[in-house]
């Protein structure tokens, strides 16, 4: 099972990620947990400067960007 994680402080922009990676992740029937971690000390350990933030199975696969269904998909099927 993929794990796919959102972080943020509960910005528009992290909560439109989370959606567009909900949606993704249903489009393309994956089994995943996606998780919205809002919680400063957990966003510190992965190294993340700049939020909203994609990890995908504990890989930061993109920070700082809304990233559109599509591009999720991308990154996803490259992996």
């Amino acid at each position: 099972m993929m794990t796919v994680k959102i972080l943020g402080t509960g910005c528009k922009n992290c909560r439109t990620l989370l959606e567009n990676t909900r949606k993704a992740v249903r489009k393309m029937g994956i089994d995943a947990d996606v998780e919205y971690i809002t919680d400063l000390e957990k966003i510190v350990s992965y190294g993340v400067m700049k939020m909203p933030a994609l990890i995908i199975n504990e890989k930061v696969m993109a920070m700082g960007k809304v990233l559109k269904p599509e591009e999720i998909e991308k990154i996803i099927r490259g992996i």
